[in-house]
């Protein structure tokens, strides 16, 4: 079993930042891929990004992709996803993940664990 705890969520002005941080724990494998999925108001939860295990192949949602950067630490078995010039389109809970075989899926149904998720609004 692995579990993941999401943190760094709140209340940011328009054009503002914030990073968010997950940290993961349990049996995660060496070959997982990480990501970041998000639920804006009264909608399905959609792909942000997502990052193999070697930090070599990051994929990013065309929505996101000019202005955030993931990132992981796997010695602290750790994902990061910094956010930069944020928009209210923005807001949302957002939610950690790990796929232990590592596709790089950009598919919820791919991930196989989940955090409970931080909420980010953006708003002035």
């Amino acid at each position: 079993q692995v579990q993941l705890q999401e943190s760094g969520g709140g209340l940011v002005q328009p054009g503002g930042s914030l990073r968010l941080s997950c940290a993961a724990s349990g049996r995660t494998s060496s070959s997982s891929t990480m990501a970041w999925f998000r639920r804006p108001p009264g909608q399905d939860r959609e792909f942000v990004s997502a990052i193999d295990w070697s930090t070599t192949s990051k994929f990013y949602a065309s929505s996101v992709e000019d202005r955030f950067t993931i990132s992981r630490d796997n010695a602290k078995s750790a994902v990061y996803l910094q956010m930069d010039k944020l928009t209210p389109e923005d807001t949302g809970i957002y939610y950690c993940a790990l796929d232990p075989d590592g596709v790089n899926s950009k598919y919820t149904f791919a991930y196989d664990y989940w955090g409970q998720g931080t909420q980010v609004t953006v708003s002035s």
